[in-house]
């Protein structure tokens, strides 16, 4: 029987070769952060382990607006505000459609590194927000096209380092900080981005790049 030889073998798989980029952004348009609610979650939790179904003659809680606020932030136990690190990541995959890039192969090859977990969920990795947030009421419809008022969390003035990882045998540097000014200034993150799912966007969440390393 022949047996391989350990000292002479054919490799054609490369390791993997990752880079690490880290970007200072600067927010061009407010930062509209709106998690899903902890309460409502609870809610629907309820009702599928009872086996209950939602009454429609049920009257509306009452919620005061301030609680609705501080619902929709993403919060690390150290204090301080963030938004989902994967929004980040979403965003340069949705991008390489302006480019022509695979987004398939773009979902290998870039990831986000996060600041920190949200400290309710600690399953939701965060990047943290340097900036101020403030309660921010909208009018809205709901998919029966009734009014309604959503509030959220809006940072006008806002900036991020955001540190990439990513594989280097698809992407140089340069790709990289071209993808991330493309997200900025085209994609966007958070609510009302221009690369909303289910609207034009209200040209919320875009950003600059101040400088790359």
């Amino acid at each position: 029987m022949a047996t391989a030889d350990p000292t002479s073998q054919t490799v054609t798989i490369k390791p993997p070769n990752f880079g690490l980029a880290t970007f200072r952004i600067t927010g061009m348009s407010p930062l509209v952060i709106h998690r899903f609610s902890a309460k409502t979650k609870n809610q629907m939790k309820q009702k599928m382990e009872t086996g209950k179904a939602a009454s429609s003659k049920k009257n509306r809680e009452a919620k005061l607006t301030d609680d609705l606020y501080e619902e929709a932030r993403y919060r690390h136990a150290d204090g301080w505000d963030g938004f989902n690190a994967a929004a980040i990541r979403a965003a340069m995959i949705s991008a390489c459609r302006l480019v022509g890039f695979k987004m398939t192969l773009a979902k290998l090859s870039v990831f986000v590194e996060a600041d920190g977990v949200d400290a309710t969920e600690p399953q939701i990795p965060l990047i943290r927000i340097i900036g101020e947030p403030v309660k921010q009421e909208d009018m809205a419809r709901v998919e029966t096209g009734q009014p309604y008022v959503t509030v959220r969390a809006a940072y006008h003035s806002w900036k991020a380092v955001v540190r990439i990882r990513f594989d280097a045998d698809q992407f140089t540097m340069q790709d990289v900080a071209n993808l991330m000014q493309r997200v900025g200034m085209q994609v966007g993150i958070g609510e009302g981005r221009p690369d909303s799912k289910n609207s034009a966007g209200m040209g919320w969440g875009l950003f600059r790049l101040e400088e790359s390393k």
